[in-house]
């Protein structure tokens, strides 16, 4: 099994970094989490009490799996954005009949490479096609040396709420041009609920969010050489109720200047640096999103409706 690696270079975090930071307010982009251990903390968060997307998306993948198989259908090549775990791609997996094969996406290389060793020796009789690459941005499929009649894009979590509504409609389009003629997406879409709810799920009494969410700057530390003081920054996401969105920040919780390549940061005490936000959608708001280039066929959804995950086809 080849890995294929469209190199994610010092270069590329620098400048995202760089513009980031000199942006008012802060930013960083929240690809920056997952470096290994960032991948890791956010499994662990997929496993908390207060974190409910995880294990209400797989209660309706597991309420609804044979249908999505069945509508995936025969000689399905199936291309995974985001595949850090392979906990909920193992149920279409084994559901997908006559699947061509499978092309997990990563940003984390060392986590593709652990997960898709997994996989191959669960699934020895399907042809996997790891490719490390940042989705977020144009990137070409591996060389396919089997013969397959369609794609289809599985898109799983809530990712898609990371991006604003703007680049949500242009990312959506770029999956379309992916899947193909004929081709399918699978989405997990987070519906609009209640603040609490959605507060106490980003902000876990255990700290692996805060963890998880500190863990950039050693990240940046890492692979830019640069001097951030993690304990001088907390974590702190709420619920802006007037856009619909969680927002995850860090806070400098005191006056500082941090060093990136000859560059300088300061910081005031109490200014935030923007990690994250993850949109939450109605049903209504979503299609809009994506009907440039898609249409929704069908959509899956828990009791409490706090979920949905979609499947679309590519529009004729």
């Amino acid at each position: 099994m080849k890995i294929k690696t469209e190199e994610i270079t010092k270069s590329d975090i620098l400048t995202d970094v760089l513009n980031g930071l000199s942006k008012s307010p802060k930013m960083l982009p929240s690809k920056l989490f997952y470096d290994e251990k960032g991948s890791i903390l956010f499994d662990e968060i997929c496993e908390l009490d207060e974190y409910y997307p995880t294990r209400t998306e797989m209660q309706i993948m597991q309420n609804n799996i044979k249908e999505m198989g069945e509508l995936l259908g025969e000689g399905t090549m199936l291309i995974e954005l985001g595949s850090g775990s392979s906990q909920k791609i193992k149920l279409l997996l084994d559901h997908i009949p006559g699947l061509a094969g499978y092309v997990p996406v990563d940003i984390s290389s060392e986590h593709l490479i652990s997960s898709s060793k997994v996989l191959k020796d669960k699934y020895p009789h399907i042809n996997i096609f790891p490719l490390a690459a940042d989705y977020t941005k144009y990137f070409e499929l591996p060389l396919i040396d089997k013969h397959y009649d369609h794609r289809a894009v599985y898109f799983p979590g809530s990712t898609i709420g990371n991006f604003t509504k703007e680049e949500a409609k242009e990312f959506i389009n770029r999956i379309a041009d992916i899947a193909g003629e004929n081709g399918g997406l699978i989405i997990g879409v987070d519906l609009k609920k209640d603040k609490h709810t959605l507060e106490a799920a980003y902000n876990d009494s255990k700290g692996v969010t805060a963890a998880f969410n500190l863990n950039m700057l050693n990240h940046i530390n890492e692979e830019l050489n640069s001097d951030f003081d993690v304990n001088k920054f907390k974590h702190f996401a709420f619920f802006n109720e007037e856009i619909n969105r969680i927002e995850m920040h860090l806070v400098s919780e005191d006056e500082q200047v941090v060093n990136i390549d000859q560059s300088n940061f300061s910081f005031n005490k109490n200014e935030h640096i923007i990690t994250e936000y993850s949109y939450k959608y109605t049903l209504e708001d979503f299609e809009n999103i994506a009907n440039d280039r898609f249409d929704v066929k069908r959509v899956w959804v828990d009791d409490y409706k706090l979920f949905s995950i979609q499947y679309l086809k590519v529009k004729d």
